[in-house]
């Protein structure tokens, strides 16, 4: 099922007493209203990668390349002197 604030897949949450759809990407919980659209505020990917830590960079970044995330990793350390 998508979220109908961003448009991620929903997971369910089983972590309450209850289970509920979660949206990881926009924080949007099933119950809750929908507040702002964020699909209108449109982020360049210089934007995104600016709010990631390392990890997420590295693993956004290997996906993009089609690279193992040993090999980014190993590269994005390296020195270059």
């Amino acid at each position: 099922m998508k979220c109908p604030r961003c448009g991620a897949e929903l997971v369910v949450d089983s972590h309450r007493k209850y289970d509920a759809l979660m949206c990881y990407e926009c924080g949007w919980m099933e119950g809750r209203d929908l507040g702002e659209n964020i699909t209108e505020k449109k982020l360049t990917n210089f934007e995104r990668l600016r709010g990631m830590n390392f990890n997420e960079t590295v693993s956004f970044l290997s996906s993009s390349l089609h690279l193992t995330e040993e090999k980014l990793s190993a590269w994005l350390d390296s020195c270059v002197c």
